[in-house]
C-alpha cells in the first residue's frame, strides 16, 4: 500500500555528485523508516543508508560513509540520498525502501521502488 518512486539517477564522472530522491505515497503511517539499497550487475542487493521517521537516527554503510548522506523531508514525503565523491564501484541500480524498522537488513523492508540507475564512469 506504499508506493515509492526514485528519481535523480544518471551518468556522472568519478568524483562527481548526484542527489537521488524517493517520493512516497499511499499508506505510509506504519512504514516510516526509509532505506536506500543498491544492486550492481552480478551482485546481491546491498545496504546503503537508512533513516528513521524523525531523521534523528541514520545509518550509512561503510563504503559510503563520509560520501553519501541520507535525509528526508516529511512535509514533502520525500527521502534523499546525496552522493558525493562518486566512485566507479558506486555504479548500481539504487532502490528506495520503506519499512517499520530503521535497519540495514533489506529483508525488513516491505515496500520498494522501481530503482534508478546510477553510473559512474569517465
Amino acid at each position: 500500500q506504499v508506493q515509492l518512486v526514485e528519481s535523480g539517477g544518471g551518468l556522472v564522472q568519478p568524483g562527481g555528485s548526484l542527489r537521488l530522491s524517493c517520493a512516497a505515497s499511499g499508506r505510509t503511517f506504519s512504514s516510516t523508516a526509509r532505506g536506500w539499497f543498491r544492486q550492481a550487475p552480478g551482485k546481491e542487493r546491498e545496504f546503503v543508508a537508512a533513516i528513521s521517521w524523525a531523521g534523528s537516527t541514520t545509518y550509512h554503510a561503510d563504503p559510503v560513509k563520509g560520501r553519501f548522506t541520507i535525509s528526508r523531508d516529511n512535509d514533502k514525503n520525500t527521502v534523499y540520498l546525496q552522493m558525493n565523491t562518486l566512485k566507479p564501484e558506486d555504479t548500481a541500480v539504487y532502490y528506495c525502501a520503506a519499512g517499520s524498522t530503521t535497519s540495514p537488513n533489506k529483508n525488513l523492508y516491505a515496500y520498494w521502488g522501481q530503482g534508478t540507475q546510477v553510473t559512474v564512469s569517465s
